[in-house]
């Protein structure tokens, strides 16, 4: 009965260390930019971004375990999996992005792309003060409905106004 009491009081204060806000909204910049908004479950999270950039869109949904770093209290590594959906627009042209940006050329108006994320990264929560700053990789492996695939590392990094 002890060893109940222990392993479920470790796993609750996990769970408080771990949840340093409910929620966040905020923006990330990198390959997906765009809004982001956070959803903290104890030791795991939802997250959804809405990324935007020349003449595209793109729908991105995450869940992600957090894992507090170097015993520091706010400091969390988080890693995860999900999935994206990118629309495209006349005037997309896959040239003009970053050198580890290997999309396609050619997407015409009303293509579509579905892809599978990773992510990994760092998250830093400021104590006493509702903002919260992340910086990560969110590998992504791309079909577009033209028939092209791509991958890309995304790199981003990000701010948070935490609830």
């Amino acid at each position: 009965m002890k060893k109940i009491v222990l392993v479920t009081l470790m796993i609750l204060a996990t769970g408080v260390v771990m949840a340093q806000y409910d929620f966040a909204i905020g923006l990330r910049s990198g390959g997906t930019s765009g809004i982001t908004l956070k959803k903290n479950n104890g030791a795991s999270a939802l997250e959804g971004i809405v990324g935007f950039w020349h003449d595209g869109v793109s729908l991105t949904g995450l869940w992600e375990k957090n894992q507090m770093a170097f015993n520091e209290p706010g400091l969390n590594w988080f890693y995860g999996v999900g999935g994206h959906v990118a629309f495209y627009g006349d005037d997309f042209d896959g040239r003009y992005g970053a050198s580890w940006y290997n999309h396609p050329h050619g997407i015409d108006d009303g293509d579509f792309g579905i892809g599978i994320d990773g992510v990994v990264g760092l998250e830093y929560k400021i104590p006493d003060v509702p903002i919260a700053f992340d910086i990560g990789l969110k590998p992504y492996i791309e079909i577009v409905s033209e028939g092209g695939v791509f991958f890309s590392p995304d790199p981003g990094i990000g701010i948070k106004i935490a609830f």
